[in-house]
């Protein structure tokens, strides 16, 4: 099993997401929950091309943090 971090963001009428760890691994959706199901479906079929061609999994080195001013 493989833990990724996401970024989504807001278009101006979707949202999209992608994962730092994982460059080209990109999804959209309407809703926030649509594109974290998308995003999830897309890192998995990634993470199986991945495998299928030979390729190591990344370990995952993204985080994240908030910043107060």
């Amino acid at each position: 099993m493989h833990r990724f971090l996401i970024v989504i963001e807001h278009a101006k009428k979707n949202y999209s997401a992608y994962s730092p760890d994982l460059p080209g691994c990109v999804a959209t959706g309407k809703t926030i929950q649509q594109v974290e199901k998308n995003m999830y479906e897309a890192i998995k079929i990634h993470v199986q091309g991945l495998a299928e061609d030979g390729i190591p999994v990344p370990k995952p080195q993204a985080v994240s943090e908030y910043v107060f001013v």
